[in-house]
């Protein structure tokens, strides 16, 4: 988000940022092979992207495996909140912020009026977990001061809202265009998730089934013992043996070097 008055993001679609993200790295690639194997590994709105990723593909890239950590499909989290009226009331104050920020110029002028980096401080300790471990890990190395620093600067709060305008409207019309015309992630799946919050509203087993092409192998690990929504960051060290462990199995890497 730092990165944002020099994208222009006002002036870019933001649906093809994650394939500009990955076609620039072209340019510092070995020139192997037209194909070029990679693996895509995000979090959050990078899980988003590498998910639009695999189902769209990416020219001259050959994606061989999708690593998703904390989420599940976008149309999924929406409608999630209309399953009945107690459940959508708790998901709405719980998730209060998904259809908040993507109200762009009020969210922004509010946000900035709070305190850009008051704003991003409180959210990240709300989602974070209880692990005391884990939360010494996520605040190592004065992470909250580099990211409240990022968040005072207006044009970083604009962006982060125009992310969520578009994850309720053009995320939301490219899953429903993949559901209708069957276009599924095709290739290995890792989903890497909080156990003790995202995995308690929904089944990890099952949730992204539908989004899966049928015979694709999906590998379910859930970050137990308090540790919250930056599950990388939270438990940097499971999160790689998982993801080591993955790869083996995938016959990619060294899964004991990693």
């Amino acid at each position: 988000m730092a990165a944002a008055k020099s994208l222009n993001i006002q002036n870019e679609k933001l649906s093809n940022l994650g394939l500009k993200t990955i076609t620039d790295n072209e340019q510092i690639l070995p020139s192997i092979s037209t194909d070029v194997p990679i693996i895509l590994i995000g979090h959050d709105r990078g899980a988003r992207i590498a998910h639009r990723l695999t189902v769209s593909k990416v020219p001259g890239f050959s994606i061989l495996g999708v690593t998703l950590i904390d989420i599940v499909p976008t149309s999924t989290q929406w409608h999630n909140a209309s399953n009945s009226p107690a459940k959508a009331a708790k998901e709405v104050t719980g998730y209060f912020h998904w259809p908040f920020l993507a109200n762009v110029d009020l969210a922004t002028r509010m946000i900035t009026a709070y305190g850009g980096g008051k704003w991003c401080c409180e959210m990240i300790e709300s989602w974070s977990g209880s692990n005391t471990r884990g939360l010494a890990k996520l605040k190592s190395d004065d992470s909250f001061a580099v990211y409240a620093g990022f968040f005072e600067d207006e044009h970083v709060v604009r962006a982060s809202c125009e992310d969520y305008k578009h994850g309720a409207t053009t995320d939301l019309k490219l899953q429903e265009e993949d559901q209708e015309k069957g276009r599924k992630i095709d290739v290995p799946l890792l989903l890497l998730y909080a156990s003790d919050l995202i995995g308690k509203r929904y089944d990890f087993s099952t949730v992204w089934n539908g989004w899966v092409q049928e015979g694709v192998r999906i590998t379910n690990h859930g970050l137990g013992d308090g540790i919250g929504h930056f599950g990388a960051e939270e438990a940097p060290e499971e999160c790689a043996g998982a993801i080591a462990e993955w790869l083996g199995g995938l016959g990619i890497g060294d899964g004991a070097k990693l």
